[in-house]
């Protein structure tokens, strides 16, 4: 059974020409282990908070594929080793499951305390 998972990947800076191959590369990555792209996002070129591989910049792809479990190590071990790619994250995808509760809180039941005087005269 495939699970949903979110790609994150930063791109080297210098492709920022023509994105469309890195990112197609990615694509046919994870086909490759059998999975499938559902969504993809490209952030564009944004400065890093840290350097990374001697690069200030970095361009964000995020993605939503579907995935075996069974061969997210693989996926991640094949982008680890791909030049263009700085650096990923691969985790599993949460769908916002907390709706709000019909139930009170006991804590908003109660009042505020009141300050009396002494205590606001410290």
């Amino acid at each position: 059974m495939q699970k949903t998972y979110e790609l994150m990947v930063l791109l080297h800076p210098d492709l920022e020409i023509d994105v469309e191959t890195p990112i197609s590369k990615v694509e046919s990555l994870v086909e490759a282990v059998g999975g499938k792209v559902t969504k993809r996002d490209n952030w564009g070129k944004k400065r890093l908070a840290y350097r990374i591989a001697r690069q200030d910049f970095a361009i964000y792809v995020y993605f939503e594929v579907q995935l075996d479990p069974a061969t997210v190590r693989e996926l991640e071990n094949t982008i680890q080793i791909t030049e263009e790619v700085l650096r990923h994250i691969l985790v599993i995808h949460e769908e916002n499951k907390t709706a709000p509760s019909s139930k009170k809180s006991d804590a908003s039941d109660k009042k505020p305390a009141e300050v009396t005087s002494e205590e606001g005269a410290k």
